[in-house]
């Protein structure tokens, strides 16, 4: 594993505090260490979006959130490049349409991350060897 990729949700929930079972905070913990926490840049679009609709509300404001966050010990932000952009309308077997979703997933096939999600989807479509994804 070259690092792990953080869905936003498990950005989100990892900056709130949420509580995350023993062995993904044992993995985050041993990511830090060896700075290998990566946000794809969609997330902040992404978190911005669910601020702006009432359906996140954070602890502070937005840009100091997502400064604050990315200002973490370990923690990188994984640009939008023009290869993640086209891997994102190239992925096999038809991936579902959501664009933020396609953009985490081509990001973390293109720099070879394990992505860290809740999505079922995202988890469906690691069994078929697409992506690597680990549940939280």
């Amino acid at each position: 594993m070259k690092g792990l990729l953080l869905d936003t949700h498990t950005w989100i929930w990892l900056m709130e505090g949420k509580e995350l079972n023993l062995s993904v905070q044992k993995i985050l913990n041993d990511a830090a260490k060896e700075k290998s926490i990566n946000i794809a840049a969609i997330s902040t679009w992404e978190i911005a979006m669910l601020v702006s609709k009432g359906k996140v509300k954070l602890e502070k404001p937005l840009l100091a959130w997502i400064q604050d966050s990315l200002a973490l010990p370990g923690v990188a932000l994984k640009p939008l490049t023009p290869e993640v952009s086209v891997e994102s309308t190239a992925l096999p077997e038809g991936f579902h349409g959501d664009p933020a979703d396609r953009l985490i997933v081509a990001t973390a096939r293109i720099y070879q991350l394990t992505l860290l999600t809740r999505d079922q989807k995202i988890l469906d479509y690691a069994k078929k060897h697409f992506v690597s994804a680990m549940p939280v």
